[in-house]
């Protein structure tokens, strides 16, 4: 608009507060005016029946990936939970019955309101078990709806119909690439 930044010292020196409050609004009157005629487009979306679309790069909530036969891929190595800068992952780990898998994961929990969704957790995982998927619609009321266990994160309906994703990666595949 040409005038000189609000955030200048020197403008609260050689004029005052008053100055300073009338320009913020004459900003926000000028900005409320321009959005009634329709001279400038507004920002806000009218959500649920419009929504935003967000880059493929979105880190949104949790997934735990399958293998071909319907359990997890998780070996329970731990290293999810390590890497978290949140500390929100608890595993609680169990040998499995499979003999060809060390460990499996008896209890995998993420808190959400700890996590900060940064994707540490989906990069230290060397068995592309936990990925962040493009869901951001979260609402919950209690505390207890915001800790999610390896079965809404693994088969919530919203993943193939509640079948889970499988990974891309194959068992066989993964030994040759040395993943």
């Amino acid at each position: 608009m040409g005038e000189r930044m609000i955030l200048d010292s020197n403008l609260y020196k050689e004029h005052g507060y008053i100055k300073g409050i009338s320009l913020g609004l004459k900003i926000t009157f000028l900005k409320m005016v321009y959005f009634l005629t329709g001279k400038e487009k507004r920002m806000t979306l009218n959500y649920p029946e419009e929504k935003y679309f967000y880059s493929d790069r979105f880190k949104g909530k949790h997934i735990l990936t399958t293998k071909e036969d319907g359990t997890l891929r998780c070996t329970s190595c731990m290293l999810c939970s390590t890497y978290c800068p949140a500390q929100c992952i608890h595993i609680v780990a169990a040998d499995d019955s499979d003999k060809s898998v060390e460990k499996a994961p008896v209890s995998f929990e993420i808190e959400l309101l700890r996590c900060v969704f940064c994707g540490f957790c989906e990069e230290a995982c060397p068995v592309d078990a936990i990925r962040l998927s493009g869901e951001y619609e979260l609402a919950g009321n209690a505390e207890q709806e915001w800790v999610m266990d390896q079965y809404h994160l693994a088969f919530r309906s919203t993943l193939n119909g509640g079948k889970g994703i499988q990974s891309t990666v194959d068992d066989k595949d993964r030994l040759k690439l040395r993943l």
